[in-house]
């Protein structure tokens, strides 16, 4: 288990990026920015962190997208030692929960790095200027999801990022499985 236990770095903007979809297209950061904000998530296929939630972020998302919030998850894990994370189980992954924002995979893993993730899932929320606002969880869910009626940590951060511009003060980390970094050549 990991946490997101840096401290949030306000500000920090969005690094750009070129990923291939599991919907046959390259998707980049221009492509997937919303006018009120977007919202990054480094998730996986396999973890159960991510599993317990799946169903939650495709309805925020779709929520967050009506306030002009667009969403877009990676995938950076190393596919060689977790073959369950592969493009193609992405593709399962995402039809099976029904994703209605683009599921990318980061075989280099460069941009979970350039974005500081640590862990699935890893939230990143940006104002309309791409500047950094929210990195927490999406609500108290663990490996099991929490009750129905939790607090929606990120749906609330984002719908405040949509209106303001800046997030909340007080933010509580993401805790997951660690990203799965290839070793060192």
């Amino acid at each position: 288990m990991a946490a997101t236990a840096d401290p949030l770095q306000r500000g920090f903007a969005a690094p750009d990026f070129s990923l291939p979809g599991v919907d046959g297209r390259t998707w980049s950061l221009a492509d997937v920015r919303g006018p009120n904000g977007t919202l990054v998530m480094f998730i996986c296929n396999h973890c159960p962190y991510v599993q317990a939630v799946a169903d939650r972020m495709v309805r925020d998302a779709r929520e967050l997208r009506a306030l002009g919030v667009h969403a877009v998850a990676i995938s950076s894990n190393d596919v060689a030692t977790y073959p369950e994370d592969s493009f193609d189980n992405m593709k399962r992954f995402s039809d099976g929960h029904g994703f209605a924002f683009p599921y990318l995979y980061d075989e280099s893993q460069a941009v979970a790095k350039a974005y500081g993730a640590v862990c699935t899932p890893d939230f990143f929320g940006f104002n309309a200027a791409l500047q950094l606002q929210y990195r927490g969880q999406l609500d108290a869910s663990r490996k099991q999801a929490a009750a129905p009626d939790v607090r929606r940590d990120l749906f609330e951060a984002m719908k405040q990022i949509a209106a303001t511009g800046l997030g909340p003060d007080e933010q509580y980390p993401s805790i997951g499985c660690s990203i799965k970094w290839k070793d060192a050549a």
